[in-house]
């Protein structure tokens, strides 16, 4: 009983441990070039729109 409760505590903390691993990479990486690339474009076809 004791080594069930160890287990599925020792699962969630290696669950969560591997979700802030993926926040800590993510706001570590820099801006997509794609992105800004979308929205000059999509700025663009709203400027030509007016």
């Amino acid at each position: 009983m004791l080594a069930r409760r160890f287990a599925i505590v020792c699962l969630l903390m290696s669950l969560f441990g591997m979700f802030f691993a993926i926040l800590v990479a993510e706001a570590g990486r820099p801006a997509r070039a794609w992105d800004s690339a979308n929205a000059c474009r999509l700025g663009c076809m709203n400027h030509l729109n007016r």
